[in-house]
């Protein structure tokens, strides 16, 4: 079986970060843990571990517990998890990263088709960015070729409900 490939901490988004996110990036890659092993322990998908760990996402006192027990690091060290997250400065706008911009262009590109279609299913209203969740799947077609899948889920807010 082939040895996981582990997402490590990139190094220009530290001073951006929580003081606890550092350890837990130590952790995980001292355990050669990937953020699926970790999302399958304490329960939770592994974009939403990766949101804890980039300080984007709240953790239940459950999940810091688990996260304690798996990556063998005193929960104290991670308490502050359990705070309000700071979703808005994971970066530059646009991003300069190539795979966010990516992302954002996508969005850039597509936002307003993406829009059309939501209103003409679901009337006047936004996905909510809350109560929200995602997956990543790797898919390989007949000629060998990678696809990433992404799934992004939210619940649909009506604009009558303002």
């Amino acid at each position: 079986m082939a040895q996981p490939r582990l997402a490590s901490l990139d190094s220009s988004m530290v001073d951006r970060l929580p003081a606890y996110s550092q350890p837990l990036f130590v952790a995980k890659s001292k355990k050669g843990l990937t953020f699926e092993a970790i999302g399958q322990h304490i329960g939770r998908a592994e974009v939403a571990v990766a949101a804890m760990f980039y300080g984007q996402a709240q953790a239940s006192p459950e999940d810091v517990e688990k996260l304690s027990e798996i990556l063998e690091v005193p929960k104290e060290n991670f308490e502050a998890m359990m705070g309000f997250p700071d979703r808005g400065r994971a970066g530059p706008m646009p991003p300069v990263e190539p795979l966010i911009y990516r992302l954002y262009e996508i969005v850039q590109n597509y936002g307003y088709s993406f829009k059309a279609v939501m209103n003409e299913k679901f009337g006047d209203g936004i996905m909510s960015a809350i109560c929200f969740n995602s997956k990543v799947e790797k898919e390989v077609d007949q000629a060998g070729t990678e696809w990433v899948v992404i799934t992004l889920k939210g619940k649909w807010l009506p604009f009558s409900r303002f």
